[in-house]
Protein backbone atom coordinates (compact mmCIF):
# COMPACT_ATOMS: atom_id res chain seq x y z
CA UNK A 1 0.00 0.00 0.00
CA UNK A 2 2.99 2.49 0.58
CA UNK A 3 4.30 1.83 -2.43
CA UNK A 4 1.00 3.07 -4.15
CA UNK A 5 0.72 6.01 -2.68
CA UNK A 6 3.25 8.67 -4.49
CA UNK A 7 1.43 7.18 -7.92
CA UNK A 8 -2.27 8.32 -6.45
CA UNK A 9 -0.94 11.12 -5.34
CA UNK A 10 0.52 11.54 -9.42
CA UNK A 11 -2.58 10.84 -10.81
CA UNK A 12 -4.43 12.97 -8.90
CA UNK A 13 -2.40 16.28 -9.28
CA UNK A 14 -2.21 15.39 -13.25
CA UNK A 15 -5.76 15.45 -13.36
CA UNK A 16 -6.91 18.50 -11.53
CA UNK A 17 -4.02 20.50 -13.54
CA UNK A 18 -5.88 20.39 -16.92
CA UNK A 19 -9.43 20.85 -15.10
CA UNK A 20 -7.96 24.22 -12.78
CA UNK A 21 -5.75 25.51 -15.79
CA UNK A 22 -9.19 25.82 -17.77
CA UNK A 23 -10.62 27.57 -15.26
CA UNK A 24 -8.37 30.08 -14.87
CA UNK A 25 -8.10 30.68 -18.88
CA UNK A 26 -12.06 31.07 -18.39
CA UNK A 27 -11.74 33.31 -15.66
CA UNK A 28 -9.63 35.29 -17.32
CA UNK A 29 -12.04 36.06 -20.61
CA UNK A 30 -14.67 36.64 -18.07
CA UNK A 31 -12.39 39.49 -16.76
CA UNK A 32 -11.85 40.48 -20.22
CA UNK A 33 -15.68 40.37 -21.40
CA UNK A 34 -16.47 42.20 -18.14
CA UNK A 35 -14.05 45.25 -18.83
CA UNK A 36 -14.26 45.15 -22.35
CA UNK A 37 -16.79 47.21 -22.58
CA UNK A 38 -16.50 50.31 -20.70
CA UNK A 39 -13.17 50.66 -22.99
CA UNK A 40 -14.82 50.20 -26.24
CA UNK A 41 -17.71 52.46 -25.79
CA UNK A 42 -15.15 54.77 -24.94
CA UNK A 43 -12.46 54.04 -27.68
CA UNK A 44 -14.31 51.60 -30.24
CA UNK A 45 -17.28 53.40 -32.53
CA UNK A 46 -20.28 51.71 -33.30
CA UNK A 47 -20.91 50.91 -37.09
CA UNK A 48 -24.16 52.27 -37.76
CA UNK A 49 -25.92 52.52 -41.00
CA UNK A 50 -27.73 56.25 -41.88
CA UNK A 51 -30.54 57.62 -44.11
CA UNK A 52 -30.63 61.32 -44.93
CA UNK A 53 -34.01 63.40 -43.63
CA UNK A 54 -36.40 64.65 -46.32
CA UNK A 55 -38.40 67.01 -46.65
CA UNK A 56 -41.59 67.00 -49.13
CA UNK A 57 -44.81 66.11 -49.52
CA UNK A 58 -46.17 62.83 -47.55
CA UNK A 59 -49.91 61.64 -47.65
CA UNK A 60 -51.46 59.76 -45.38
CA UNK A 61 -53.25 56.75 -48.01
CA UNK A 62 -55.83 53.64 -47.07
CA UNK A 63 -56.32 50.91 -49.37
CA UNK A 64 -59.78 49.44 -49.16
CA UNK A 65 -60.86 45.52 -51.22
CA UNK A 66 -64.21 45.65 -52.51
CA UNK A 67 -66.32 44.82 -56.07
CA UNK A 68 -67.78 46.26 -58.94
CA UNK A 69 -71.52 46.85 -58.77
CA UNK A 70 -73.97 48.36 -61.67
CA UNK A 71 -74.97 51.68 -61.33
CA UNK A 72 -78.68 50.53 -63.13
CA UNK A 73 -80.12 47.31 -62.82
CA UNK A 74 -83.33 46.40 -64.93
CA UNK A 75 -84.96 43.33 -64.93
CA UNK A 76 -87.16 42.89 -68.22
CA UNK A 77 -90.24 40.76 -67.02
CA UNK A 78 -93.11 40.13 -69.07
CA UNK A 79 -96.72 41.19 -67.50
CA UNK A 80 -98.84 38.29 -68.69
CA UNK A 81 -97.88 34.65 -68.91
CA UNK A 82 -97.51 32.97 -72.28
CA UNK A 83 -94.91 30.61 -74.21
CA UNK A 84 -91.83 32.19 -75.00
CA UNK A 85 -91.97 32.37 -78.91
CA UNK A 86 -88.47 34.67 -79.32
CA UNK A 87 -85.58 36.46 -77.72
CA UNK A 88 -83.87 39.12 -79.75
CA UNK A 89 -80.71 39.76 -77.31
CA UNK A 90 -78.14 38.08 -76.10
CA UNK A 91 -75.56 38.29 -72.84
CA UNK A 92 -73.43 41.68 -74.01
CA UNK A 93 -75.76 42.81 -76.57
CA UNK A 94 -76.33 46.87 -76.22
CA UNK A 95 -79.94 47.49 -75.84
CA UNK A 96 -82.15 50.75 -76.74
CA UNK A 97 -84.58 52.02 -74.74
CA UNK A 98 -88.18 50.93 -75.30
CA UNK A 99 -86.72 48.61 -78.00
CA UNK A 100 -88.51 44.78 -77.95
CA UNK A 101 -85.97 42.67 -76.46
CA UNK A 102 -88.82 39.39 -76.62
CA UNK A 103 -92.11 37.43 -77.84
CA UNK A 104 -95.21 35.59 -76.22
CA UNK A 105 -97.05 33.47 -78.44
CA UNK A 106 -99.97 35.88 -78.81
CA UNK A 107 -102.34 33.68 -80.33
CA UNK A 108 -104.75 33.91 -77.08
CA UNK A 109 -104.65 37.71 -76.72
CA UNK A 110 -105.37 37.78 -80.54
CA UNK A 111 -108.70 35.75 -80.06
CA UNK A 112 -109.53 38.26 -76.77
CA UNK A 113 -108.98 41.52 -79.05
CA UNK A 114 -111.29 39.83 -81.54
CA UNK A 115 -113.75 38.88 -79.14
CA UNK A 116 -113.51 42.32 -77.33
CA UNK A 117 -114.26 43.85 -81.21
CA UNK A 118 -117.20 41.80 -80.94
CA UNK A 119 -118.92 42.83 -78.32
CA UNK A 120 -118.02 46.35 -78.96
CA UNK A 121 -119.58 46.20 -82.10
CA UNK A 122 -123.09 44.53 -80.45
CA UNK A 123 -122.84 47.09 -77.70
CA UNK A 124 -122.79 49.92 -80.55
CA UNK A 125 -126.07 48.10 -82.23
CA UNK A 126 -127.85 48.27 -78.75
CA UNK A 127 -126.91 51.68 -78.61
CA UNK A 128 -128.40 52.41 -82.09
CA UNK A 129 -131.55 50.39 -81.37
CA UNK A 130 -132.16 52.27 -78.18
CA UNK A 131 -131.77 55.58 -79.88
CA UNK A 132 -134.26 54.69 -82.40
CA UNK A 133 -136.86 53.52 -79.56
CA UNK A 134 -136.22 57.06 -77.56
CA UNK A 135 -136.77 59.10 -80.93
CA UNK A 136 -139.83 56.68 -81.77
CA UNK A 137 -141.42 57.16 -77.95
CA UNK A 138 -140.57 60.81 -77.94
CA UNK A 139 -142.60 61.64 -81.08
CA UNK A 140 -145.68 59.36 -79.39
CA UNK A 141 -145.39 61.76 -76.15
CA UNK A 142 -145.89 64.53 -78.03
CA UNK A 143 -148.48 63.38 -80.27
CA UNK A 144 -150.47 62.27 -76.57
CA UNK A 145 -149.59 65.32 -75.02
CA UNK A 146 -151.27 67.38 -78.18
CA UNK A 147 -154.19 65.08 -78.32
CA UNK A 148 -154.59 65.46 -74.57
CA UNK A 149 -154.69 69.53 -74.74
CA UNK A 150 -157.19 69.39 -77.53
CA UNK A 151 -159.56 67.01 -75.33
CA UNK A 152 -159.06 63.81 -77.74
CA UNK A 153 -156.51 62.09 -75.27
CA UNK A 154 -156.90 61.15 -71.48
CA UNK A 155 -154.64 61.61 -68.98
CA UNK A 156 -153.98 57.88 -68.52
CA UNK A 157 -152.67 57.57 -72.03
CA UNK A 158 -150.82 60.48 -71.70
CA UNK A 159 -149.36 58.56 -68.72
CA UNK A 160 -148.10 55.96 -70.56
CA UNK A 161 -146.65 57.58 -73.15
CA UNK A 162 -144.79 59.29 -70.94
CA UNK A 163 -143.69 56.22 -69.39
CA UNK A 164 -142.68 55.06 -72.42
CA UNK A 165 -140.39 57.93 -73.27
CA UNK A 166 -138.73 57.72 -69.93
CA UNK A 167 -138.12 53.95 -70.45
CA UNK A 168 -136.45 54.67 -73.85
CA UNK A 169 -134.08 57.21 -71.87
CA UNK A 170 -133.37 54.68 -69.62
CA UNK A 171 -132.07 52.21 -72.25
CA UNK A 172 -130.44 55.01 -74.20
CA UNK A 173 -128.13 55.29 -71.35
CA UNK A 174 -127.74 51.50 -70.60
CA UNK A 175 -126.48 51.08 -74.22
CA UNK A 176 -124.40 54.05 -74.34
CA UNK A 177 -122.43 52.43 -71.38
CA UNK A 178 -122.45 48.96 -72.68
CA UNK A 179 -120.24 51.39 -75.64
CA UNK A 180 -118.12 52.62 -73.02
CA UNK A 181 -117.50 49.28 -71.49
CA UNK A 182 -117.47 47.13 -74.76
CA UNK A 183 -114.93 49.97 -75.60
CA UNK A 184 -113.19 49.38 -72.75
CA UNK A 185 -112.50 45.99 -72.97
CA UNK A 186 -111.57 46.32 -76.47
CA UNK A 187 -108.53 48.68 -75.16
CA UNK A 188 -107.88 46.13 -72.47
CA UNK A 189 -107.53 43.77 -74.50
CA UNK A 190 -105.31 45.66 -76.96
CA UNK A 191 -103.06 46.07 -74.08
CA UNK A 192 -102.31 42.93 -73.44
CA UNK A 193 -101.85 41.65 -76.57
CA UNK A 194 -98.86 44.66 -76.49
CA UNK A 195 -97.47 43.11 -73.67
CA UNK A 196 -96.64 39.80 -75.68
CA UNK A 197 -93.68 41.79 -77.45
CA UNK A 198 -91.51 42.23 -74.45
CA UNK A 199 -89.99 46.04 -74.20
CA UNK A 200 -87.04 47.35 -72.10
CA UNK A 201 -88.46 50.29 -70.79
CA UNK A 202 -85.99 51.57 -67.92
CA UNK A 203 -86.34 55.42 -66.74
CA UNK A 204 -83.39 57.71 -66.07
CA UNK A 205 -79.64 57.10 -66.84
CA UNK A 206 -78.41 56.66 -70.21
CA UNK A 207 -80.44 55.84 -73.46
CA UNK A 208 -78.68 52.08 -74.09
CA UNK A 209 -77.72 49.63 -71.61
CA UNK A 210 -76.12 46.30 -71.55
CA UNK A 211 -77.49 42.74 -71.08
CA UNK A 212 -75.65 41.31 -68.22
CA UNK A 213 -78.28 37.79 -67.63
CA UNK A 214 -80.40 35.84 -69.80
CA UNK A 215 -82.86 34.06 -67.70
CA UNK A 216 -85.38 32.01 -70.35
CA UNK A 217 -84.77 30.22 -73.81
CA UNK A 218 -87.37 29.85 -76.98
CA UNK A 219 -90.18 27.95 -75.99
CA UNK A 220 -90.36 28.07 -72.09
CA UNK A 221 -93.45 29.38 -70.82
CA UNK A 222 -92.92 31.84 -68.13
CA UNK A 223 -95.24 33.29 -65.86
CA UNK A 224 -96.18 37.35 -65.52
CA UNK A 225 -93.26 39.00 -64.00
CA UNK A 226 -90.59 36.05 -64.56
CA UNK A 227 -87.40 37.39 -65.16
CA UNK A 228 -86.29 37.34 -68.64
CA UNK A 229 -83.74 39.20 -69.01
CA UNK A 230 -81.14 41.95 -66.56
CA UNK A 231 -80.11 44.81 -68.55
CA UNK A 232 -77.48 46.82 -66.65
CA UNK A 233 -75.94 50.81 -66.92
CA UNK A 234 -71.48 50.33 -67.21
CA UNK A 235 -71.03 53.83 -67.34
CA UNK A 236 -70.63 55.06 -65.20
CA UNK A 237 -69.89 52.38 -62.54
CA UNK A 238 -69.94 52.05 -59.25
CA UNK A 239 -67.20 50.76 -56.78
CA UNK A 240 -68.34 49.37 -52.91
CA UNK A 241 -65.80 48.76 -50.13
CA UNK A 242 -66.86 48.14 -46.64
CA UNK A 243 -64.38 50.33 -44.11
CA UNK A 244 -63.91 50.34 -40.09
CA UNK A 245 -64.84 52.69 -37.49
CA UNK A 246 -60.83 53.65 -37.44
CA UNK A 247 -60.81 54.97 -41.07
CA UNK A 248 -64.77 55.78 -41.32
CA UNK A 249 -64.26 59.20 -39.65
CA UNK A 250 -61.90 60.35 -42.53
CA UNK A 251 -63.95 59.31 -45.11
CA UNK A 252 -66.33 62.40 -47.10
CA UNK A 253 -68.12 62.52 -49.93
CA UNK A 254 -65.91 63.66 -53.43
CA UNK A 255 -62.73 62.46 -51.98
CA UNK A 256 -61.03 61.31 -54.82
CA UNK A 257 -59.65 57.48 -55.68
CA UNK A 258 -57.62 55.52 -57.23
CA UNK A 259 -58.12 51.86 -58.39
CA UNK A 260 -56.86 48.97 -59.68
CA UNK A 261 -57.91 45.38 -60.55
CA UNK A 262 -56.39 41.90 -61.39
CA UNK A 263 -58.21 42.02 -64.86
CA UNK A 264 -55.69 44.83 -66.15
CA UNK A 265 -52.43 44.57 -63.86
CA UNK A 266 -50.55 48.30 -64.13
CA UNK A 267 -53.71 50.14 -65.21
CA UNK A 268 -55.39 52.54 -63.16
CA UNK A 269 -58.87 54.07 -62.65
CA UNK A 270 -60.07 57.38 -61.34
CA UNK A 271 -63.09 57.58 -59.26
CA UNK A 272 -64.92 59.68 -56.44
CA UNK A 273 -66.48 58.76 -53.09
CA UNK A 274 -70.36 59.01 -53.70
CA UNK A 275 -72.17 57.53 -51.08
CA UNK A 276 -71.11 56.54 -47.27
CA UNK A 277 -73.26 54.56 -45.10
CA UNK A 278 -75.07 55.67 -42.05
CA UNK A 279 -75.12 52.70 -40.42
CA UNK A 280 -72.16 49.83 -39.95
CA UNK A 281 -73.38 46.00 -40.17
CA UNK A 282 -73.93 44.69 -37.16
CA UNK A 283 -72.17 41.13 -37.92
CA UNK A 284 -68.74 42.79 -39.26
CA UNK A 285 -68.89 46.71 -38.24
CA UNK A 286 -68.38 47.90 -40.95
CA UNK A 287 -69.77 50.51 -43.38
CA UNK A 288 -70.41 50.69 -47.09
CA UNK A 289 -68.85 52.93 -49.15
CA UNK A 290 -69.97 53.32 -52.80
CA UNK A 291 -67.51 54.91 -55.46
CA UNK A 292 -68.46 56.75 -58.89
CA UNK A 293 -66.24 55.30 -61.75
CA UNK A 294 -65.88 56.49 -65.05
CA UNK A 295 -66.33 53.82 -67.30
CA UNK A 296 -66.48 55.00 -71.13
CA UNK A 297 -64.79 52.03 -72.80
CA UNK A 298 -67.31 49.38 -70.72
CA UNK A 299 -63.83 47.74 -69.69
CA UNK A 300 -64.39 47.37 -66.15
CA UNK A 301 -67.42 44.98 -65.23
CA UNK A 302 -69.87 44.41 -61.92
CA UNK A 303 -68.35 41.71 -59.91
CA UNK A 304 -64.73 42.38 -60.61
CA UNK A 305 -62.36 42.66 -57.36
CA UNK A 306 -60.82 46.00 -57.02
CA UNK A 307 -58.39 47.43 -54.44
CA UNK A 308 -59.54 51.21 -54.10
CA UNK A 309 -56.75 53.89 -52.88
CA UNK A 310 -57.88 57.06 -50.78
CA UNK A 311 -55.81 60.12 -49.90
CA UNK A 312 -56.99 60.71 -46.32
CA UNK A 313 -54.78 63.39 -45.94
CA UNK A 314 -51.68 65.08 -47.65
CA UNK A 315 -48.77 67.55 -45.54
CA UNK A 316 -47.48 69.54 -48.68
CA UNK A 317 -43.88 70.03 -46.21
CA UNK A 318 -42.66 67.44 -44.04
CA UNK A 319 -39.90 66.18 -42.24
CA UNK A 320 -39.72 62.80 -43.55
CA UNK A 321 -37.59 59.69 -42.81
CA UNK A 322 -36.98 56.24 -43.02
CA UNK A 323 -39.89 53.93 -40.83
CA UNK A 324 -36.31 51.90 -39.49
CA UNK A 325 -35.03 55.46 -37.68
CA UNK A 326 -37.73 55.60 -35.36
CA UNK A 327 -36.60 54.35 -31.82
CA UNK A 328 -38.18 54.08 -28.65
CA UNK A 329 -36.73 54.88 -25.76
CA UNK A 330 -37.96 55.11 -22.43
CA UNK A 331 -41.79 54.84 -23.98
CA UNK A 332 -40.30 57.74 -25.63
CA UNK A 333 -40.38 58.00 -29.96
CA UNK A 334 -36.96 59.69 -31.05
CA UNK A 335 -34.15 59.77 -33.20
CA UNK A 336 -30.91 59.57 -33.98
CA UNK A 337 -29.55 62.84 -35.68
CA UNK A 338 -25.36 62.05 -36.98
CA UNK A 339 -23.59 65.17 -35.81
CA UNK A 340 -21.95 67.16 -38.13
CA UNK A 341 -18.69 65.84 -38.12
CA UNK A 342 -19.81 62.33 -38.99
CA UNK A 343 -18.64 60.90 -35.73
CA UNK A 344 -21.34 61.02 -33.12
CA UNK A 345 -25.00 60.90 -32.82
CA UNK A 346 -27.12 62.61 -31.33
CA UNK A 347 -30.49 61.82 -29.76
CA UNK A 348 -34.01 63.83 -30.78
CA UNK A 349 -37.10 63.38 -29.31
CA UNK A 350 -39.56 63.62 -31.89
CA UNK A 351 -43.87 63.14 -32.72
CA UNK A 352 -44.74 60.88 -35.13
CA UNK A 353 -47.25 62.54 -38.02
CA UNK A 354 -48.49 60.51 -41.37
CA UNK A 355 -46.90 57.39 -42.35
CA UNK A 356 -46.61 56.32 -45.80
CA UNK A 357 -45.26 53.09 -46.74
CA UNK A 358 -41.70 53.13 -44.88
CA UNK A 359 -41.77 57.17 -44.67
CA UNK A 360 -42.88 58.26 -41.84
CA UNK A 361 -43.33 61.96 -41.08
CA UNK A 362 -41.75 63.85 -37.26
CA UNK A 363 -42.30 66.41 -36.15
CA UNK A 364 -39.60 68.02 -33.59
CA UNK A 365 -36.29 70.40 -33.26
CA UNK A 366 -32.95 69.91 -35.19
CA UNK A 367 -34.35 67.37 -37.40
CA UNK A 368 -32.07 67.71 -40.44
CA UNK A 369 -29.08 65.86 -41.61
CA UNK A 370 -28.44 62.02 -41.34
CA UNK A 371 -30.79 60.17 -38.91
CA UNK A 372 -28.96 55.99 -37.64
CA UNK A 373 -31.78 53.49 -39.63
CA UNK A 374 -29.47 50.36 -38.37
CA UNK A 375 -27.64 49.63 -34.75
CA UNK A 376 -29.45 52.34 -33.45
CA UNK A 377 -30.06 50.30 -30.70
CA UNK A 378 -26.31 50.11 -29.62
CA UNK A 379 -25.85 53.56 -29.19
CA UNK A 380 -26.81 57.15 -27.05
CA UNK A 381 -26.84 60.12 -27.36
CA UNK A 382 -23.52 60.97 -28.02
CA UNK A 383 -22.28 57.94 -29.04
CA UNK A 384 -19.13 57.59 -31.27
CA UNK A 385 -19.91 56.18 -34.79
CA UNK A 386 -18.57 54.39 -38.17
CA UNK A 387 -20.76 54.97 -40.92
CA UNK A 388 -19.14 52.03 -43.33
CA UNK A 389 -18.55 52.51 -46.92
CA UNK A 390 -21.52 50.71 -48.93
CA UNK A 391 -19.73 49.15 -52.44
CA UNK A 392 -21.99 48.31 -55.36
CA UNK A 393 -23.29 44.85 -54.98
CA UNK A 394 -22.15 42.38 -58.34
CA UNK A 395 -24.60 40.22 -59.60
CA UNK A 396 -25.24 37.68 -57.62
CA UNK A 397 -23.26 38.86 -54.77
CA UNK A 398 -23.60 40.29 -51.43
CA UNK A 399 -23.39 43.74 -49.97
CA UNK A 400 -20.00 44.51 -48.64
CA UNK A 401 -19.32 46.60 -46.08
CA UNK A 402 -16.21 47.54 -44.96
CA UNK A 403 -15.37 49.11 -41.83
CA UNK A 404 -12.39 52.53 -41.17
Amino acid sequence: MKSDGPKIFILIVLSIGPAAGLGWLRFGQYQDRAGSPRRGKASRPVPVEVARVQHGPIELQRTFSGELEALEEFVVAPKVSGRVERVMVNIADTVRRGQVVAGLDDDEYVQAVAQAQADLEVARAKLSEAKSALEIASREFKRTESLLKRGVASDSEFDVARQERLARQAQLKVAAAEVTKAESSLETANIRLGYTKVTAGWTGGDEQRVVAERYVDEGQTVAANAPLLLIVELNPIVGVVYVTEGDYARLKPGLLVSLTTDAYPGERYTGRIDRIAPVFRKSTRQARIEMIIDNAQHRLKPGMFIRATVVLARVPDATIVPQQALTIREDRSGVFIVTENGRSVAWREVQVGIREGDRVQIKGENLSGRVVILGQQFVNDGSAIAIPDVQRIPAGGRKKVSTP
